[in-house]
């Protein structure tokens, strides 16, 4: 277990050497970025002298170095565009995106399972097929398109929801959250039905397939010829084991929302990190934009790994085949 789990963080140090050289590359050939922090009027000298200050005319390698050394201490330089350090940026918007990522993923995940588990035992009911049509609404509308028809139906026709912001914020600390008031959580409720929506049909689908397979397993019908209840076989045997490789596609899926919640924070005007990288698209600010590449496969590299430990933990064939292969 210890040599995979080694194995796996090398793995891990190593996409993240990768992405952090795809980053650098940002700076070098996405354009001169003098040009985004003067005017057309600043002399060619002025010019010089402002390369040679953020250390541009220093070699290749050279560059590479400190900008490897920073990114290990979270230091990314300063925005273009707000004229503020990155990393100051990227901590105020965090939490807005977490939040809205961890709603997202709870709601997909609860209703994705109940919806998917009652679809697979009461697959000829009315209801199961209700859900069947949700999912494919799920998956085949694309999320901007649903964050407007929420916005359209619940903020503009009904006047129920606020179609933008994150509404009263408490601070805690450097933390900021919405959901210690009403306003915060009235907030939260389009863009995290917006953005779970998809992972959501996906679990409900994948937990109904799984479902099924499991039923029709020999262990299972050796439970009934045991005489266990119905329940205790659904709940005690069947879900127990569908619900690993839900563990996988979740973990994974919570690194989807949190890159993906761009167009969702965009369509809301969701103050996170999401909509501070399109405003740094907007403005060509590459420090953002590398920088927001880094802390979304920072974070899609962490999920990965523990939910690989995670995954040897739960299931025990897994666990036989890490020891042997060790």
């Amino acid at each position: 277990m210890l040599a995979f789990t080694l194995r796996r963080l090398l793995q891990a140090i190593g996409v993240m050497l990768a992405v952090g050289v795809i980053a650098f590359a940002m700076f070098r050939f996405a354009g001169d970025p003098v040009n985004q922090m003067v005017s057309i009027d600043t002399s060619a000298a002025q010019r010089a002298e402002i390369r040679h200050s953020l250390g541009l005319d220093d070699p290749v390698l050279v560059q590479f170095g400190r900008y490897f050394i920073n990114a290990l201490q979270f230091k990314f330089g300063v925005s273009y565009q707000f004229r503020l350090p990155v990393s100051s940026l990227l901590a105020e918007r965090l939490p807005a995106t977490l939040e809205l990522a961890i709603c997202a993923t709870l709601l997909a995940m609860v209703a994705g399972i109940l919806m998917g588990v009652y679809s697979a035992l009461r697959r000829d009911t009315i209801l199961a097929r209700l859900f069947q049509a949700i999912s494919l609404i799920g998956i085949s509308l694309p999320t901007f398109l649903i964050g407007i028809l929420l916005i359209y139906l619940f903020a503009v026709t009904l006047g129920w929801l606020p179609s933008f912001g994150r509404g009263e914020v408490v601070k805690l600390g450097w933390w900021s959250t919405g959901l210690l008031t009403v306003s915060g959580w009235k907030a939260i409720i389009m863009p995290a039905i917006t953005l779970g929506l998809f992972q959501m049909t996906l679990i409900m689908r994948l937990v109904r397939a799984e479902m099924l397979e499991v039923l029709r397993t020999d262990y299972i019908r050796f439970a009934r010829a045991r005489g266990l209840t119905t329940r205790a076989i659904h709940f005690g045997h069947a879900l127990k084991n569908t619900l690993v490789p839900v563990i996988t596609v979740a973990g994974l899926q919570f690194g989807s929302v949190i890159a993906f919640s761009i167009i969702t924070e965009t369509v809301f005007q969701w103050p996170g990190m999401g909509l501070l990288f399109v405003q740094a698209v907007q403005n060509v600010d590459i420090p953002i934009m590398a920088a927001y590449l880094l802390m979304v496969s920072l974070i899609f590299v962490t999920i990965n790994l523990v939910v690989d430990i995670l995954y040897t933990v739960v299931d025990p064939r897994l666990r036989s085949t890490v020891s042997r292969a060790t």
